[in-house]
């Protein structure tokens, strides 16, 4: 599909009010994307687990404008309280998705989030409440274009999604979800996330993420002011090549049900996103000390054990445990022995694959 496909012609049935409440969860990619084009297009393809307890709520009640201006008309709560520091983000992503859905300016919105996970935990929620507030965008347009199919509504979902925050085109669907053309994967698009196409061993269905916070602080570098610094970066291409590649050998990997070339790839993903940081102009460290003993504690864990628990990490210090269901008593048991002591207040959150958005 392109751009041109998700502009509506027109809507086939009127409507005055109405109420959607959607709930979506976040995601961790796997080959991270890091470097963004115009328009929220991603300088490389990057695949995701969507998670399942790290999830925003997100409630829009909308009512037709009895006369309407320029701007768009809205408020914002945030966890029962309102928040104005949060729309100028909103009215960002609406003047973005305006040309998609022209509805937005007929109605006047009162938006309802909250997360799963507590605010300023440490734990990015772009991903889940911008996917959360696109779904319910789509839900209020299938209201208005009813023959609207169930795979079209996914991929425009994901599509504005992908306006609000790159990241949150991934939580759309579930277990495996890719984003960014990649030349070797069909259907694969810069427009929009896609369930991975390919066959994928039973180890991989039932994965854990145990995230541990060991700095719930702000953000040293937004995410934006990251990728931006991608432009010009030294070594950028090789960067971008290297995600291509490491999604080619993912498709053999996730068949076979290969963990050690799994871990191999994705530890390695975690690392080059964090090198890049250091390496580009400014320059970051994001990673905390802790960061560091995590992942070396992992390393030995994994050397004396033959257990096949990993790390991956975001743009930041905190840092994500990922282990086969079936080693979960064993790893879950080394987490809280060794790994809780370096997290801040000792807290972490229990998570694992899900399986995408759901209408409540």
């Amino acid at each position: 599909m392109i751009e041109h496909d998700f502009i509506p012609e027109r809507y086939s049935v009127l409507i005055d009010e109405g109420k959607t409440t959607w709930r979506s969860p976040s995601n961790i990619a796997l080959v991270k994307y890091w470097g963004k084009k115009e328009n929220q297009i991603p300088a490389n393809p990057s695949i995701s687990f969507t998670l399942d307890a790290c999830a925003t709520t997100t409630s829009v009640s909308f009512k037709k404008r009895d006369h309407f201006d320029e701007g768009f008309s809205f408020e914002l709560f945030f966890e029962g309280k309102e928040k104005e520091d949060f729309k100028p983000k909103i009215n960002t992503f609406f003047k973005r998705v305006e040309k998609y859905v022209p509805f937005i300016k007929e109605f006047h919105f009162t938006i309802e989030t909250s997360n799963s996970f507590p605010h300023s935990s440490g734990i990015a929620s772009s991903a889940s409440g911008m996917s959360a507030l696109a779904l319910c965008l789509m839900d209020i347009e299938k209201k208005l274009r009813p023959e609207t199919t169930q795979d079209f509504f996914n991929k425009k979902a994901s599509f504005l999604a992908r306006l609000g925050s790159g990241s949150a085109c991934r939580s759309i669907e579930g277990d495996l979800v890719q984003w960014g053309n990649h030349k070797e994967t069909d259907g694969s698009s810069d427009l929009y996330g896609i369930k991975y196409p390919y066959q994928v061993h039973e180890v991989f269905k039932n994965y854990h993420d145990t995230i541990l916070l060991v700095d719930k602080g702000q953000k040293q570098v937004s995410s934006t002011v990251g990728h931006d610094l991608m432009h010009n970066h030294p070594f950028a291409e090789n960067r971008f090549a290297q995600a291509h590649e490491n999604l080619t050998k993912l498709k053999s990997v996730f068949k076979a049900g290969n963990l050690y070339e799994f871990i191999k790839i994705v530890e390695s993903e975690a690392l080059t996103l964090h090198a890049m940081m250091m390496m580009s102009d400014p320059y970051f460290l994001l990673m905390k000390p802790n960061t560091l003993e995590i992942i070396n504690k992992i390393w030995a864990f994994r050397e004396a054990s033959g257990s096949n628990v990993c790390f991956t990490l975001d743009a930041g210090a905190n840092v994500h445990v990922l282990y086969p269901e079936k080693e979960k008593t064993e790893v879950y048991q080394f987490i809280k022995d060794e790994l809780v002591v370096y997290c801040e207040n000792g807290q972490y959150l229990c998570d694992r694959i899900g399986y995408g958005a759901n209408k409540l």
